[in-house]
């Protein structure tokens, strides 16, 4: 055919016409969906989907335009359609689909184009006018250690700030890494996406105190307002206070009554009360995974309450600290439980007490639903706190809801861009969707904010392993020995030891941990008893595997006896119990974990994780290769692992020795796929 045919064909087959009105009605669907599918919340991936299928479609409306024609007798295909009778009027109904689908079309763009307020442009302006970074405040006391005070107030100023709806306050997680008073202000200013940043520095001597702060204009770095106060110690809140009422005139922003009413609260009369409550505060912004600060604040914390029995602010923390400890550490829930009864019964709608009960009712009822409903609510009074969307993502996780935690944690991230703790969440959830490189991203860039910090390099390393890339794991531990105070770090640096199949310099490690090293929990000493007991076993010795897996069971079934809901000890008393060949107590407990966490999306298949290995350790290789199987196919939290089930996690790791003549097996470490 040729070409001048093979055109003059295409118009008399109507294949101009069916592209170009495919194209617009296709731009309608789009605009229709792009509007439609956010309202209800529907997943990032039904859009791609949608548009794909709507591309793909293209070719093969044009392919059926070619082949067939629309006639007063029906679809014809084309070379017949040409020997029908010819009308005398031709159909323009095409003409009119293209324009009605236009102008539909049309209306779209401008209703997604008017219907947003008029004033958001202004409103976002007027937001990063109201936006503010408190830097650390200097200690410019004789005595160095009181620079947990100048934490503890400059903690205390933003918590102020922060409950006034129309601020914008990046919180002391982000900005702890800056320096006092840093040259760079813009620079600063612009990584936190603020406009103003507070200085500010302390000076205490016996019960006397000096508080200088200044508010800048970062871009200019012009001063927009200055104070100097001198107060005795028991009259420090109301500093706090004033310089948050300050600020707040300064910006422009407007307070509530509820905002104001808080402002005046004076939260305890005791200064040696509230002085330990400003250490515990300093203790917990000391690491980021590590349990120690968080068990150093409690100890803060229960001076505070034990000085002043109505420090309710108090009594929230104590609450928080040990509920955050329970899941991973036994901590006692009865201590949590306590400190937030009396929170309740002090100050039942202040912040920080609904903010326990959210933290309660997640970490040790595993009640999300309320959780979600508490951290809700807590988001009404404290709008910019990047812990809520946080905490929301966590329960999203739970659900089994990937795509909207990742949703949660970027906007957590927009509130919050350089807090390292966030960072790191939003990359373990990276972790266990296997996005790996996604989490190094941002992994790298908490340790842009924390160099070398040991418990990052650890998450690091995890990647890098079940990568299968043992020597950039071994580069990124390279800092970790037996007396490290983290367990992750140390967990880690076993896993790689083991890894390298270097099973007696494992048991070493562990052995001087257990010299010398003073541990945090019972629960913890069980846990590393278990580590000492499978290294043992892997390094050929089986009485040394069978005394340390001994030990483990004596401390982990007290544990769980006290504790019954709390899975964590349970894994590690059902590999102990294998370990002594003990099979029905192993699978017993095993079970249990399970059936504890069956609504939980995130640590069920963790749990699943425990029962393959203790499947391949009595040899019920056949169960265990088919669990192994699935979990390559979903995101989880590993209970074996930092990172869910890799093919090169399979192919390094010892544990799974028994398995390796299957061919099933060998077939699920090669599969590079998952």
């Amino acid at each position: 055919m040729k070409i001048a045919n093979f055109f003059t064909e295409l118009k008399r087959r109507n294949v101009y016409k069916v592209a170009v009105a495919y194209a617009v009605v296709a731009w309608l669907l789009i605009q229709a969906a792009s509007i439609l599918f956010p309202t209800f919340e529907a997943p990032g991936w039904m859009m791609k989907v949608f548009v794909a299928v709507v591309a793909a479609g293209f070719p093969i409306a044009l392919i059926l335009a070619w082949a067939f024609e629309l006639t007063p007798e029906g679809l014809k295909r084309t070379e017949f359609a040409g020997e029908l009778p010819k009308k005398s009027a031709r159909s323009h109904v095409w003409i009119y689909v293209v324009v009605i689908a236009g102008a539909i079309s049309v209306s779209l763009f401008f209703l997604g184009r008017y219907t947003a307020s008029p004033g958001a442009g202004a409103r976002q302006t007027e937001s990063f006018e109201k936006s503010i970074a408190v830097l650390p405040f200097e200690n410019l006391s004789d005595d160095k250690t009181n620079a947990y005070f100048a934490t503890g107030i400059q903690d205390e100023i933003m918590t102020r700030l922060a409950k006034i709806a129309d601020l914008k306050v990046i919180s002391r997680t982000s900005t702890q890494q800056y320096q006092s008073k840093p040259g760079n202000l813009s620079q600063i200013a612009k990584q936190l996406g603020v406009a103003h940043v507070l200085e500010g520095s302390v000076q205490k001597v016996g019960d006397q105190v000096r508080v200088n702060v200044q508010l800048i204009r970062a871009d200019h770095d012009s001063h927009l307002w200055a104070e100097t106060y001198d107060r005795k110690l028991t009259d420090i809140f109301g500093v706090e206070s004033d310089v948050a009422k300050s600020i707040a005139q300064a910006l422009q922003a407007k307070l509530n009554g509820h905002e104001e009413q808080a402002f005046g609260a004076k939260p305890t009369s005791n200064p040696e009360a509230y002085d330990a409550y400003l250490r515990g505060l300093a203790a917990e912004g000391e690491s980021i995974r590590s349990v120690y600060p968080i068990q150093k604040a409690i100890s803060f914390y229960k001076r505070a309450v034990h000085l002043d029995p109505n420090f309710a602010l108090a009594w929230s923390k104590l609450s928080g600290a040990h509920s955050s400890l329970y899941p991973s550490f036994a901590d006692s829930t009865e201590a949590a439980k306590r400190a937030l009864e009396t929170a309740q019964r002090l100050q039942p709608d202040s912040p920080e007490t609904l903010l326990a009960l959210a933290q309660y009712q997640y970490f040790e009822l595993h009640d999300y639903d309320a959780a979600r409903t508490t951290f809700l609510r807590v988001g009404k009074v404290l709008p910019g706190s990047s812990e809520i969307p946080a905490a929301l993502g966590q329960i999203a996780r739970r659900r089994g809801n990937w795509d909207k935690a990742v949703a949660y944690y970027n906007q957590a991230l927009v509130l919050d861009p350089r807090n390292v703790e966030l960072l790191t969440e939003a990359a373990d959830n990276f972790d266990d969707l296997r996005r790996f490189d996604d989490a190094l991203k941002l992994y790298d860039r908490a340790l842009d904010i924390r160099p070398n910090d040991l418990d990052l390099l650890a998450s690091k390393a995890a990647i890098y392993q079940a990568q299968g890339n043992l020597a950039e794991a071994g580069n990124c531990l390279g800092g970790v020995n037996a007396l490290t105070p983290s367990y992750e770090a140390v967990a880690q640096k076993v896993e790689q030891l083991i890894f390298e199949r270097k099973h007696r310099e494992a048991v070493q490690l562990l052995e001087t941990r257990f010299a010398q090293f003073q541990f945090g929990s019972e629960l913890e000493v069980g846990i590393f008893q278990e580590f000492l007991a499978s290294s043992r076993l892997l390094a050929g010795d089986f009485p040394g595997a069978k005394a340390s897996a001994e030990q483990a069971r004596n401390i982990l079934e007290v544990l769980c006896k006290n504790q019954p809901d709390n899975d964590f000890p349970a894994i590690f008393l059902a590999r102990a119990y294998a370990i002594l060949d003990e099979r029905d107590s192993a699978y017993k407990e095993a079970k249990r974990v399970t059936d504890l966490l069956q609504n939980d999306a995130v640590r069920r298949p963790g749990a699943e994780e425990n029962v393959a290995l203790i499947e391949a350790s009595f040899g019920d290789n056949a169960r265990a290769i088919s669990i192994l199987a699935r979990l390559l196919q979903i995101p989880y939290q590993s209970s074996l692992y930092a990172t869910p089930l890799t093919p090169a996690l399979l192919r390094l790791d010892p544990k799974w020795d028994a398995l390796r003549s299957d061919p099933t097996f060998q077939k699920l470490c090669q599969n590079e796929a998952h």
